[in-house]
């Protein structure tokens, strides 16, 4: 068994070609949020994986295993519901009022220009189809958002003044 305890997050720092040839680790957003699992590799090699705690794996992180091999991340396709704004009845802030309430409920959400996937939870679909929003089932990869004070992934949104959410709400005459 290979243990695997320090990642490289969106494989920073290690050249493509190294990248593309590394083993892959393909995981589910359940696997990916923990910090030790076990797993095997696209080789079949058996890996321990034993990270800091708190910490969660995107596909395109590269492990680095104790002989120096790495493996890449890569997040499995899995159920999950998407939901979409209904062109004939909606309206443009359907599927951002969707998202608001959702994140009210700290469900992990992907937040996509026209799409929300979220997990299969058959009372937050039937909430959101009330809502006049389109909500489909799909076997798709799932990357819900990090949370706004965790990972700090250099997504740096600390300390700048956003103004208040009514300042904008008309700014472009829709």
């Amino acid at each position: 068994m290979l243990t695997a305890n320090k990642y490289l997050p969106a494989g920073r720092g290690l050249a493509p070609a190294l990248a593309r040839r590394a083993a892959t680790l393909t995981l589910d957003w359940d696997t990916r949020s923990k910090s030790r699992f076990d797993a095997h590799d696209s080789t079949g090699r058996h890996i321990a994986v034993f990270l800091p705690r708190g910490t969660v794996l995107r596909g395109g992180d590269m492990l680095v295993a104790e002989d120096g091999s790495f493996v890449r991340v890569e997040a499995a396709p899995q159920s999950v519901l998407q939901v979409r704004a209904c062109a004939e009845h909606g309206t443009p802030t359907d599927l951002p009022r969707a998202a608001y309430h959702l994140g009210n409920r700290h469900v992990q959400l992907e937040v996509q220009a026209d799409c929300l996937q979220l997990e299969p939870d058959p009372v937050l679909a039937e909430m959101l189809r009330r809502m006049h929003l389109i909500v489909t089932e799909a076997q798709a990869p799932f990357e819900p958002e990090a949370g706004a004070y965790g990972e700090g992934g250099g997504h740096g949104h600390h300390g700048h003044a956003h103004g208040d959410a009514h300042d904008h709400h008309h700014a472009h005459g829709h």
